[in-house]
């Protein structure tokens, strides 16, 4: 398999992967944000009743949450096709 080849068949795994990244690090945030701010409802920027502070912690909390959650699963991914194919996806 040629290098695009190989990009253009893995590029509907990397959206599908990206996506269950996406939901996963979502819920994982919404467990972490409920038991340590003691509260279900996760501050939104436009959220008048919240500070500043909170809003900005929560949503660092989420970026940072995402990020490694989708670092893991591509990473994971990759590894998967690498095995699949003998190739790792670039």
């Amino acid at each position: 398999m040629t290098n695009l080849a190989g990009k253009i068949a893995y590029k509907p795994i990397s959206l599908g992967l990206g996506a269950a990244a996406g939901a996963l690090s979502g819920l994982i945030f919404k467990q972490i944000w409920t038991r340590a701010a003691h509260d279900q409802h996760t501050p939104t920027a436009t959220d008048e009743h919240r500070g500043w502070g909170e809003v900005l912690a929560a949503a660092a909390l989420q970026g940072a949450i995402f990020a490694l959650v989708k670092a893991a699963i591509s990473r994971g991914g990759a590894t998967g096709i690498r095995k699949a194919t003998g190739r790792w996806p670039t």
